[in-house]
């Protein structure tokens, strides 16, 4: 059994990539882009997960059964944020304690 021998200039190539988008990333964070800075750092956070995913760790020259193992393991990190999304966000009805507020002005 023989490994995937990845030449050099990939790894360059990718890591050359990975500090460009860090750059980008620390770029748009000093912009004012309003609502789209995060969903723009979101973007850039996730391709460069896929490049790590895809080189570094081989997933790219690996089996099939590795890849639907990524596959799964990104498709129960997804249940698992929509599940507690679907939480958090349903809870608008519970009030806000008012006697907080009233009992610590109170306090000496």
């Amino acid at each position: 059994m023989s490994g995937h021998i990845v030449p050099q200039k990939v790894y360059f190539t990718v890591f050359s990539l990975l500090i460009g988008m860090t750059a980008l990333t620390t770029w748009v964070a000093t912009q004012d882009l309003g609502r789209w800075n995060t969903v723009i750092a979101l973007a850039i956070a996730i391709f460069k997960a896929t490049l790590v995913i895809l080189f570094f760790m081989h997933v790219k020259y690996s089996s099939n059964l590795t890849r639907v193992a990524v596959v799964a393991g990104f498709f129960w990190l997804a249940l698992l944020i929509t599940l507690t999304l679907s939480d958090v966000l349903t809870r608008s009805w519970i009030p806000t304690p008012s006697s907080w507020q009233s009992s610590t002005s109170q306090m000496p």
